[in-house]
């Protein structure tokens, strides 16, 4: 069920750099997200919290969240080892506005973890976070982790292989497995493994859980598999950063 402040948003097969132009434009942007007369989600304008450095091997970031400065690595060689624009805003999102999800002590596990930005600063906020990823990305991936939360007074995340819809019963038994959040950024875009996300969604999701879901629009498979979504779960939009077109969706398990 789709909250009434999820509104249905026109179909695309791409959003042009033109039309972002044009959304940046048009939009009056908060910078904290403080709500807009007759809107339903928060609209934020994207902080530039990072200084970009890159050498011929792999590039190195440096982010400012959370009172504390994160230095990712991302690798050239690897699709889902970059920092995407979901990841900025759903870190921008969590540092801004604590007392709306507060992270403390919570259980969260992350979908295509990537780079670990996001895992790193929900544990900075006081997460018990599993940051899952395929294996190709996972050593990338702790080794970001690691470097960001040596010598932290925080729950380091913990590092675990994750092919959405593969082993979920052996793997992560609902038992023992409950979580608070389920985290996604940039997950959805145009390739064929959308079924398999969208089922290991739905196999997560026990009651009590929460969906938090940052995405950058670029294609029509975007706009469906939010309808697909909102068919199982109650699905609100939270916030928008409409100079880069990424919308915060936060959603719930239905209830029988």
């Amino acid at each position: 069920m789709l909250s009434t402040q999820y509104q249905s948003f026109p179909k695309a097969t791409q959003v042009t750099m033109e039309e972002e132009e044009g959304l940046e434009e048009d939009s009056e942007l908060c910078i904290d997200g403080s709500p807009t007369p007759g809107s339903g989600p928060r609209i934020f304008k994207m902080l530039e919290k990072w200084v970009q450095k890159a050498s011929h091997y792999f590039d190195k970031e440096h982010y400012f969240y959370a009172g504390h400065r994160i230095t990712i690595q991302e690798s050239i060689e690897n699709f889902g080892a970059i920092v995407w624009p979901g990841a900025l805003a759903l870190c921008q999102y969590l540092e801004s506005d604590q007392q709306e999800i507060n992270l403390k002590d919570k259980k969260v596990i992350e979908l295509g973890a990537g780079t670990g930005l996001v895992s790193i600063v929900a544990s900075i906020l006081g997460a018990f976070v599993t940051a899952t990823d395929l294996p190709e990305v996972l050593e990338n991936l702790e080794f970001n982790i690691t470097k960001n939360t040596r010598g932290m007074d925080i729950h380091k995340p913990e590092v675990r292989k994750l092919a959405w819809g593969e082993n979920l019963d052996q793997d992560f038994p609902k038992s023992t497995h409950p979580y608070d959040f389920i985290v996604a950024t940039d997950v959805v875009y145009h390739h064929t493994a959308l079924d398999l996300l969208l089922a290991t969604i739905d196999y997560l999701c026990q009651p009590g859980t929460t969906l938090i879901w940052a995405n950058k629009f670029r294609f029509s498979t975007d706009y469906d598999f939010l309808d697909r979504l909102s068919n199982i779960f109650n699905i609100t939009q939270i916030a928008e950063f409409p100079e880069s077109n990424v919308k915060l969706f936060k959603g719930t398990v239905r209830e029988n």
